[in-house]
């Protein structure tokens, strides 16, 4: 799926980026391998980066309660993938 010319991995590190820019967050660097809980995020940018792709791509999948916690960036960003396809 694409967002306006972006990919969705794009379209989840730009927003991973930004919330870090707005929440004044140090990122380690980003890669499918990197633990979230190592990621210089904090819950709070977790839940507002799901918000914004809510908003901008109309897909929660963590709302059916039945999705598995995604461990790192790669699971983050293949459970949008899959949610998507």
């Amino acid at each position: 799926m694409s967002i306006a010319g972006k990919d969705i991995r794009d379209f989840i590190l730009g927003q991973v980026q930004s919330v870090a820019r707005q929440q004044k967050k140090t990122l380690a660097p980003l890669s499918d391998e990197l633990p979230l809980l190592e990621s210089g995020l904090d819950s709070l940018c977790i839940a507002i980066i799901v918000a914004n792709l809510d908003d901008e791509l109309g897909l929660d999948p963590f709302a059916s309660g039945t999705v598995d916690m995604p461990v790192t960036l790669g699971d983050f960003i293949r459970l949008y993938e899959h949610g998507a396809a």
